[in-house]
């Protein structure tokens, strides 16, 4: 199994033991850039997170640890947020 296998239907966040969504959850997929491919829950999430977006910290962006990939929605009803780069 590759690494880009091994991602996905994983959860962004979620415990390594175990990384797959739970039931009763809302979630996303991420496209592009260091997250893509895994799932993100968005239940509990404020509106301005699911109408503009949100930055997730990851080690493996641009600037390494303490970075955070920006994902922005898709459009409205699409499960899927898109990637629009890397922030400090």
């Amino acid at each position: 199994m590759d690494e880009l296998e091994f991602m996905r239907g994983r959860v962004y966040g979620a415990d390594h033991d175990d990384p797959g969504p739970r039931a009763g959850r809302s979630y996303v997929e991420l496209a592009g850039g260091p997250l893509d491919g895994l799932l993100l829950d968005i239940t509990g999430r404020s509106g301005t997170e699911l109408r503009e977006g949100v930055g997730l910290r990851t080690e493996i962006g641009r600037y390494g640890a303490g970075g955070r990939a920006v994902y922005v929605p898709r459009g409205d009803g699409v499960p899927v947020y898109d990637w629009r780069g890397d922030v400090p």
